[in-house]
């Protein structure tokens, strides 16, 4: 079968420059690699195809001769041919196989951050509004005090791995129908890291961290809610080989509030009066989270109204004042009547123009089935 042309096969024109076609191969190679598209029975073939065509034409010297006698020149054929494959350089295929098994046999040793951590702080409603300073105790791994984090017993120190030379890796070529590769792999003389501690430090064996528990005092702002977080920069993990640590973050819970209830920055709060102050109006006293307060009730209220007391409610957790305290009027009705009270609300019925009944029904029994629902 005829091999197809090269610049057909990465999909490029004749005159594309080294970097379209180095796009080209690595979007190809990603697509057909055999270990991406396994349900593709060709794959490994149009893999080795595209691999085979930017072999040539990532080459200059190649390449050029590829564009004078064609396929010819990677046949063979002529006395400047290369061949085929080449035991030495093969292409970018280290740079593909790096894209796919990145995660694998390549590691870096340079420096990591630290893990972040997490707790979960519980408020009462009184604390969420006005904010409070709190200690919370959290473990956590920090440098050790001993070897200053470098795992070395004081008076000694690391020295560089003698297998893999300080780089933590191992590479080994390896021969496979697609070519000649190149791998790596975690050095088993010194697990990856490099170095050897002949004699570890005695108090983090060699680690260079050790888990404590440390109390940390959390300010915590007015106004916060339930799913709220703080973040507290620097107090997480340590990092590994000299990388930052992580953060802590502290998630807030506000436990609910028998008189009051939040609704973003006002608190609602339900206040008791008889027909009597909502025919006639009253000064009452509602509580609230500065301590109780008067309220003024307008004279013919209906049960239900809300009343607002201004600035009464919690803080903006970014500082933008502060919200007001809704109060709802409920009416209540008493369920038991003097024989003087009947008396003078059925004298109030007649005066509205009601005939008043002596049974159960009559005005007050209508006025509490009113107010009752």
């Amino acid at each position: 079968m005829a091999k197809r042309d090269y610049y057909e096969v990465l999909g490029v024109s004749r005159d594309a420059s080294p970097e379209e076609i180095k796009k080209s191969f690595r979007k190809l190679a990603r697509q057909y690699h055999p270990d991406v598209n396994k349900e593709d029975k060709n794959a490994a073939e149009k893999f080795k195809e595209v691999n085979e065509a930017y072999e040539v034409l990532s080459n200059a010297e190649k390449r050029e001769a590829y564009d004078r006698f064609g396929h010819a020149a990677t046949d063979g054929q002529f006395s400047g041919g290369f061949g085929g494959f080449s035991d030495g350089d093969f292409g970018g295929f280290g740079d593909i196989f790096d894209m796919f098994f990145s995660g694998g046999g390549r590691r870096r040793n340079g420096p990591e951050p630290g893990a972040d951590l997490r707790v979960d702080m519980e408020l009462t409603f009184e604390e969420s509004a006005f904010g409070l300073e709190k200690d919370i105790k959290i473990p956590r791994t920090e440098e050790c005090s001993t070897c200053g984090g470098n795992g070395a017993a004081p008076g000694t120190a690391k020295k560089n791995c003698d297998v893999c030379h300080g780089t933590g890796q191992i590479q080994y070529a390896q021969n496979t129908p697609f070519g000649r590769m190149v791998q790596s792999r975690t050095c088993d003389r010194c697990r990856g890291t490099g170095v050897i501690i002949e004699k570890p430090c005695p108090t983090c064996r060699g680690s260079g961290t050790v888990r404590r528990s440390r109390t940390l005092k959390v300010k915590i702002p007015a106004g916060v809610d339930t799913g709220s977080r703080l973040r507290l920069s620097g107090e997480g993990e340590k990092g590994l080989r000299g990388g930052p640590p992580g953060d802590l973050f502290v998630y807030i819970h506000v436990k609910p509030h028998a008189t009051f209830k939040r609704d973003g920055n006002n608190v609602l709060v339900d206040a008791d009066i008889s027909f009597v102050q909502a025919a006639l109006g009253d000064e009452i006293t509602v509580p609230t989270l500065d301590g109780d307060a008067k309220l003024k009730v307008p004279e013919g209220i209906q049960s239900g109204t809300v009343l607002r007391m201004k600035s009464k409610g919690i803080f903006d957790v970014r500082g933008y004042g502060r919200g007001d305290q809704h109060v709802r009027i409920k009416v209540v009705t008493p369920t038991k009547l003097t024989g003087k009270q009947r008396d003078l609300l059925q004298e109030f019925a007649r005066i509205e123009g009601q005939k008043p009944h002596s049974g159960e029904k009559g005005f007050f029994g209508k006025v509490r089935d009113a107010f009752s629902g």
